[in-house]
């Protein structure tokens, strides 16, 4: 037998690290969670079908999207490129509950993307908080990080391929603070090389000090060592490109469904898809607009909130 030349095995291992699907497009496997909070907010569905609809003029990408926290097929990941969960999380995230953490693990072990997106990041600790510092760079860990409701305003971006096309901007909503980040990365609020792997924050602002001094939405502080870091930058999007050949991203906005409509989350958000899926993203970005009508289309059927007492608060 002839031995195996080195040439050939980096063309192998290339290969494996990047899937294709049959007709030689890269796939992103795109999941919704179930319903959750009152009307406009956690709009999972609804969320995820207005973005898949935005990436339908990419070329070389597939989008396979599913609801309810799942796929409904697991041999959809066999040439899944990317996995990206925008759910509710916690305890009982999609990526922990009936043996899931272990069918990411063997996924991200072969260089397979993995994305989260507001309540998502969320894990318990000693559930999943390693793997999400391997896989995310970092995650949303209860009373260490908090999530105040406030306007974030991005007044400089780094250069990346997921801020191509996005111009400075503002949005009031749910932007957690004060990530669990990989002890390498700090506070994540500057890039960082560890090793093979490399992580970078997309979307940094400075809250203010009423933000920190609360109230957060659950449970409603204020936290002392995040009153502590007043005027301090925190980092609302991130990524890491892992030593496995994989990325990955968090992105912690998301709450409120309408900012969709707006021109730059939405972009910022859909650079990353292509991003965490190795497509090329374009020099100006995902290009896509959505009427207010697209944007309250799919919402889910929820009732209108109940009257709250005034110690009641509103789960992430």
């Amino acid at each position: 037998m002839k031995p195996v030349s080195l040439l050939v095995l980096l063309a192998a291992t290339a290969v494996s690290l990047q899937a294709v699907t049959p007709d030689g497009k890269q796939k992103l496997v795109f999941i919704a969670g179930k319903p959750s909070h009152p009307p406009g907010m956690h709009e999972f569905r609804a969320g995820t079908m207005l973005l898949e609809q935005c990436l339908k003029s990419v070329p070389n990408l597939v989008v396979d999207r599913h609801e309810m926290g799942w796929v409904s097929d697991e041999k959809t990941f066999e040439d899944a490129d990317a996995v990206v969960i925008y759910a509710d999380g916690g305890g009982k995230h999609p990526a922990v509950v009936d043996g899931h953490l272990e069918t990411l693990r063997k996924l991200t072990a072969k260089g397979v993307g993995f994305g989260c997106m507001h309540y998502g990041v969320e894990v318990v600790a000693g559930q999943a908080g390693k793997e999400f510092q391997d896989w995310l760079g970092g995650y949303y860990e209860n009373a260490y990080s908090c999530n105040p409701i406030w306007d974030a305003n991005y007044t400089v971006l780094p250069q990346h391929a997921i801020t191509s096309g996005v111009q400075p901007f503002t949005t009031k909503d749910e932007w957690y603070i004060h990530m669990r980040f990989r002890p390498a990365f700090g506070h994540g609020v500057a890039p960082v090389t560890e090793g093979a792997t490399k992580y970078a924050p997309i979307l940094v602002a400075v809250p203010n000090d009423a933000t920190r001094d609360g109230p957060y939405v659950a449970p409603k502080g204020p936290y002392p060592h995040i009153q502590a870091e007043k005027g301090s930058p925190e980092t609302m999007m991130w990524t890491v490109e892992r030593k496995d050949g994989g990325r990955g991203f968090g992105f912690t906005g998301g709450h409120f469904h309408a900012n969709w409509g707006n021109d730059n989350v939405r972009k910022v958000v859909l650079n990353a898809l292509l991003w965490v899926t190795k497509v090329a993203v374009p020099a100006n970005g995902v290009e896509s607009s959505v009427s207010p009508e697209e944007l309250v289309q799919n919402m889910d059927p929820k009732s209108a909130p109940k009257p709250k007492s005034a110690s009641s608060v509103t789960p992430r």
